[in-house]
């Protein structure tokens, strides 16, 4: 009877299913990444009646194979402070672009696991979010085009 009463109670409060990730002040728009300090009284408050427009170039790869890409996370973080204002940008005005030895953190877990000893691919989850909060994500068209990527046998995905 109490579990019953406790999982009625979270679900009133919104503590599960979609309604608590949405309230997670911590990650208001990208659940799970990019956690920001809400900070209410803050004198510099983001603009709803301004478009943001932002290209973000990642050029580096995590520390190890099994961590998520800070970058990324910068991007998420930029997202959900944007979001706590209530400023939500159109598809395609948040973009990111991969070079150099950030590209592989586009890969598929079966290819990323390849090429980094059998790890999965941490960033995947984190590039969903990106994607489901209107953020285009896409790899430098001269990486996917050069020897090194190729010889692998690695297909660079498009991520939009």
């Amino acid at each position: 009877m109490f579990r019953k009463l406790s999982i009625a109670a979270m679900l009133a409060l919104g503590v599960l299913g979609g309604t608590a990730m949405a309230a997670d002040p911590r990650h208001p728009v990208v659940q799970g990444f990019g956690a920001i300090t809400p900070m209410p009284d803050a004198k510099e408050r983001r603009d709803q009646s301004l478009r943001y427009r932002v290209l973000f170039s990642v050029t580096k790869a995590a520390a190890t194979p099994d961590q998520v890409n800070p970058s990324l996370e910068k991007v998420a973080r930029f997202i959900n402070l944007l979001g706590a204002d209530g400023v939500h940008p159109k598809l395609g005005d948040v973009v990111v672009i991969m070079h150099g030895p950030a590209t592989p953190l586009v890969l598929t877990d079966a290819r990323y696991a390849e090429r980094n000893k059998g790890a999965s691919n941490p960033n995947l989850a984190l590039i969903a979010a990106l994607r489901s909060a209107g953020v285009s994500v896409r790899v430098c068209s001269q990486v996917s085009t050069a020897d090194q990527f190729q010889a692998r046998g690695s297909r660079i995905p498009s991520f939009r």
